[in-house]
C-alpha cells in the first residue's frame, strides 16, 4: 500500500461520526484536521485529494455527488465554516481547521433544516443528484440574505444545475424555507 492510500484495509484507529459514518487513520502520516458535520476528524491520506472523495468515500456521506468533476454543476457543493465550497475540486488539505458540513449536517430526517423541510413540501427534487447541492447553497443564501427576490435566488442557484428541470419548484422551496426562517 502506498502512504497515499486511504481505505477501510488501512490499519489504524477509526472514529465513529454519527450514523456509522467514520473515518480510518493511516499510521505514521500526520492527519489534516477538520470537522464534518459538528465531529472532529483526522485525515491522513493524499492532502491534495478532492474533498469530495474524503467525504463520500472515507467517511461514507453520500449526500455531496460526483457530476462533473470540474466545479460546474455543484452537485458536490458543501459549506465550508459557513462558505459553499464545490468540494470535487478542492484539496482536503484546503479545509484544514475548518467545520465541513453537508446536508446531513444542516438537520436530519427528525429534524430537518428549513430548506431541507421546503424541498420536500414544494416537491423540488426529481431524480435527485443535484438536490444536495441546491440545499447547500439554498440555506447559504437564506443565511445572508434572509429575504430574497426571485431575481437573487436564481443568480445564487445560477451555478447549481438540475438536468430534470425543476428549477421552477426549487425556487419555491426556497422562498418557501425564506418564509419560513424568518
Amino acid at each position: 500500500m502506498s502512504e497515499h492510500e486511504y481505505n477501510a484495509a488501512s490499519p489504524g484507529a477509526s472514529r465513529s461520526l454519527t450514523d456509522g459514518v467514520s473515518v480510518q487513520e493511516t499510521e505514521n502520516q500526520e492527519g489534516i484536521d477538520f470537522s464534518i458535520n459538528g465531529n472532529a476528524v483526522s485525515f491522513s491520506g493524499d492532502p491534495e485529494k478532492p474533498l469530495l472523495y474524503v467525504l463520500r468515500n472515507d467517511a461514507g456521506l453520500n449526500g455531496p455527488k460526483f457530476g462533473c468533476g470540474v466545479a460546474q454543476c455543484g452537485s458536490c457543493e458543501v459549506l465550508v465554516d459557513g462558505e459553499t465550497v464545490i468540494s470535487c475540486t478542492t484539496p482536503v488539505e484546503d479545509v484544514a481547521e475548518s467545520e465541513v458540513t453537508t446536508t446531513r449536517g444542516l438537520g436530519t430526517s427528525d429534524d430537518p433544516h428549513p430548506v431541507q423541510e421546503a424541498f420536500i413540501e414544494a416537491q423540488a427534487a426529481q431524480c435527485g443528484y443535484c438536490i444536495h447541492g441546491m440545499i447547500v447553497e439554498a440555506a447559504a443564501l437564506l443565511e445572508e440574505n434572509p429575504d430574497p427576490s426571485d431575481e437573487e435566488i436564481d443568480d445564487a442557484l445560477a451555478d447549481n444545475l438540475c438536468r430534470c428541470g425543476t428549477h421552477d419548484e426549487i425556487r419555491t422551496a426556497v422562498n418557501r424555507a425564506a418564509e419560513e426562517m424568518n
